[in-house]
């Protein structure tokens, strides 16, 4: 299967770079109106059998467009959806995002039982996501699939299932608001990775150099500061 793992477009808690992960969440930004715009021209020389978003608004509303140029429906399923913030849901300062980047470092480096307090573990993370992938798998073993999903959830996933990569590298991927990760492969075989489009996929013309987008930002290396918010 050809899975192409897009995330969503800009919303306001993107703008002011607050930690929002719970349901049902924000919609878009004008900007985010525009990146979710562009993508059915983005994408109009790939295959598409299915399209699929998560339970929170923000997908959904990314997928419409590509939804209406293609002419089928959005499926939403559970278990793609963000990284949970736990007690720091919709927190900015420092501490906090310093809290949440240091969990997905974790993760990424196989402490799996590394939590946020009032979060979910690495285990539960990775459980959810991959049963997720694994029935769309099921759905369309030789098809080619969108998923519109969440920004630290498509890097963290997606450094940790995809083979031949170098972890070290894969802890300074950015996913800007629509960039979009594309894979080759099932869960039983493994996944491979064609291509890493971190930049909108209408352009750099399409993202917001003064947002304070936590999620596109790398998780970088133990140790490394953290930006201040409006650094």
């Amino acid at each position: 299967m050809r899975l192409l793992l897009i995330r969503h477009g800009q919303t306001p808690s993107n703008v002011i770079g607050a930690l929002d992960a719970a349901r049902p969440g924000p919609g878009l930004t004008a900007l985010g109106d525009a990146q979710a715009a562009a993508v059915p021209a983005a994408l109009a020389s790939e295959r598409i059998d299915a399209i699929y978003a998560s339970p929170l608004v923000r997908t959904q509303l990314t997928a419409a467009p590509l939804s209406a140029a293609r002419g089928f429906a959005v499926e939403v399923i559970e278990g793609l959806e963000e990284i949970s913030a736990g007690v720091w849901e919709m927190h900015t300062e420092r501490d906090a995002i310093r809290a949440y980047v240091d969990t997905s470092r974790r993760w990424i480096a196989g402490d799996l039982d590394a939590a946020l307090d009032g979060g979910e573990t690495g285990h539960a993370f990775f459980a959810r996501y991959d049963a997720a992938v694994a029935e769309i798998s099921a759905r369309h073993r030789d098809g080619s699939v969108v998923v519109v999903s969440h920004g630290a959830a498509i890097r963290v996933w997606a450094a940790a299932r995809v083979g031949g990569i170098d972890l070290d590298d894969a802890v300074h991927w950015r996913l800007y608001n629509t960039g979009m990760c594309v894979l080759d492969g099932d869960p039983d075989s493994g996944w491979m990775l064609e291509q890493w489009h971190e930049e909108p996929l209408g352009g750099l013309g399409l993202e917001d150099a003064l947002a304070r987008d936590v999620p596109a930002e790398p998780v970088g290396e133990h140790g490394e500061p953290i930006p201040a918010p409006g650094a």
